[in-house]
């Protein structure tokens, strides 16, 4: 009789431990467990946060553009993979290069993760810059969505340059032409410094395809293309003869570090081609410079934006939708035409080196003023 209860109470202790180890593994144990079930048990109430709501995405630009376009795109992929499944809208407020529509969400968005921002290097640079007329902090919002895109300079061969070594002793005067030097030109121009280069700068052009067909017309002899227009346009000269690639503005996944444009692997970054140059890493106040310029202008080009105050649990769930998206299949292979084929990254995955990036101290930010001022005769008033 004894030995019964025995096995019955072996019994009982094993059904309990088997119970406790099936409670905790659908996420009924401790909030730090790294289960699959706690995991279902976050993504429930991820899903319950947003649904039935619905999620403005302020864009300060025109409808049509680039910005718009890119944001337009997400919207489907956003509703499918944000548990819930809220109604995504995209709500234009143009105006002031920008700065009109970011003013006002940072002003008047709801921090409750219902009103989100969508930004283009357009939006950044006043913001780095220190224009006056900019309200907005990027210091203070979360970032939800980060996308890139490359950029890569080229020459002629007229110039005598074969590589990027030789750009210390050009066959001819280096001759760029830019569309507006706050602009993304910014960037070019800033690696100019960093590379103690002194070419004649034209401004003025009406976009990077003017630009580039100026360089085919032997108008000028060094330009750059983001780099799927370099792929699609530039590559045939390149094996033509027509022109010799140089560099990449590079990629920055990491704070402080660039890494070779996804794209155009067999190309060395600006920090390459500084360190084949001189020896030596870059450093001081203009890389500094040209690090937050660069990654404002095409590591992190477009981005998506909470306000500061926005919930956990919302960040958690549009972390969750952007990370699902990325993953998508269908997502996927047509990103490939409408994003140029760059990874989306969620604000979890790269939130520190964006932060990072865009916090330039106030001497970095006069040197730039100071460089467009005297320069490039840019008037901040």
């Amino acid at each position: 009789m004894r030995r019964q209860r025995i096995r019955v109470l072996a019994v009982f202790l094993l059904l309990c431990s088997l119970m406790v180890s099936a409670l905790t593994g659908c996420g009924m144990g401790s909030r730090g467990s790294s289960s699959a079930g706690g995991e279902a048990g976050g993504s429930q109430g991820a899903e319950a946060y947003y649904a039935g709501k619905t999620i403005e995405i302020i864009v300060p630009f025109e409808e049509g553009g680039g910005t718009d376009t890119f944001f337009r795109f997400l919207v489907p992929y956003l509703e499918k993979h944000i548990p819930g499944s809220p109604k995504v809208v995209i709500k234009n407020m143009p105006g002031g290069e920008s700065i009109t529509g970011a003013n006002w969400f940072h002003q008047n968005a709801r921090k409750d993760g219902t009103v989100l921002l969508g930004t283009s290097a357009s939006t950044v640079f006043p913001y780095l810059l220190g224009r006056h007329e900019v309200q907005y902090d990027f210091s203070r919002y979360e970032p939800v969505l980060v996308s890139a895109v490359g950029g890569v300079m080229y020459t002629s061969p007229s110039t005598g340059i074969q590589k990027p070594a030789d750009l210390r002793n050009p066959a001819t005067e280096l001759v760029y032409g830019g569309i507006s030097a706050t602009g993304l030109d910014l960037v070019p121009l800033l690696a100019f410094e960093l590379l103690e280069l002194t070419p004649k700068v034209v401004m003025g052009f009406e976009g990077r395809g003017p630009a580039r067909l100026a360089f085919e017309r032997g108008e000028t002899n060094i330009d750059y293309q983001t780099s799927p227009a370099y792929i699609a346009n530039v590559k045939p000269l390149v094996d033509e003869g027509k022109a010799i690639p140089l560099m990449t503005f590079g990629v920055m996944n990491r704070p402080g570090q660039l890494d070779r444009d996804p794209l155009l692997q067999d190309i060395p970054t600006v920090q390459e081609v500084y360190q084949e140059m001189f020896g030596k890493e870059p450093t001081g106040p203009l890389w500094t410079a040209y690090l937050a310029f660069a990654a404002a202008g095409f590591s992190y080009q477009k981005a998506l934006w909470a306000p500061e105050g926005t919930p956990q649990q919302a960040l958690d769930a549009l972390a969750e939708g952007v990370q699902a998206m990325a993953a998508d299949p269908d997502f996927q292979s047509k990103a490939q035409e409408a994003v140029g084929g760059y990874p989306i990254y969620t604000g979890k995955q790269i939130g520190d080196a964006v932060r990072q990036a865009l916090s330039i101290p106030n001497d970095v930010r006069e040197y730039v003023r100071n460089l467009l001022q005297n320069k490039y005769s840019v008037d901040f008033e």
